[in-house]
């Protein structure tokens, strides 16, 4: 269970074995197994959620199904929302739950995720693999974050502020096309 402010910012990467070899060259090497995530996001009919510009989401890595509810953002160099979370016992259940209260599925993603961890690191670096390219994620006061991202080659100027859903409907439309979900390919039936 958390609760508190999130903090972060994504890197868009090109090539994820030069940013293993890096994590390794740095110390940050220790990595969690690779784990797949799903994540369904909930609203009202009318998105009354993201019209309060939060977010309600439930996550699947495994067997195990983490419930997430993030706040309006605060302006500056890195994403930071008010975020609660915890753990449940039945993401079906819970869905059904949502939709008795009127929450329907808005939007499903997918993601590859590998958490690389470091026993002096006040932060938590992750490698996510998605199906519009991939990710390094830095979470943690905004100091470790910038010196993190110094560390491994990169700068503010490559900080990425936006959400997978916003990422994903900028994909779309670059590529002309209608979005739905973002799901890996074998999944699109």
């Amino acid at each position: 269970m958390t609760s508190g402010n999130e903090t972060e910012v994504k890197i868009r990467l090109p090539d994820t074995l030069e940013i293993k070899d890096r994590l390794q060259s740095s110390g940050l090497a220790v990595s969690v197994a690779r784990q797949l995530e799903v994540n369904t996001l909930y609203d009202t009919e009318d998105r009354r959620l993201r019209q309060g510009e939060m977010l309600l989401r439930l996550r699947q890595i495994g067997n195990k199904g983490v419930i997430t509810w993030k706040g309006p953002g605060e302006p500056g160099p890195y994403k930071s929302r008010p975020e609660l979370e915890t753990t449940v016992g039945s993401i079906e259940m819970l869905s059904q739950i949502f939709n008795q209260l009127g929450f329907v599925a808005v939007f499903r993603y997918e993601k590859y995720r590998t958490e690389f961890i470091s026993q002096n690191a006040a932060g938590v670096v992750t490698l996510d693999e998605t199906p519009i390219g991939n990710f390094l994620e830095l979470e943690g006061p905004g100091a470790w974050i910038d010196e993190t991202a110094e560390l491994l080659g990169f700068s503010q100027k490559d900080y990425v502020l936006e959400s997978y859903g916003r990422l994903y409907l900028a994909d779309c439309e670059r590529r002309g096309l209608e979005p739905t979900n973002m799901i890996f390919a074998s999944d699109a039936q």
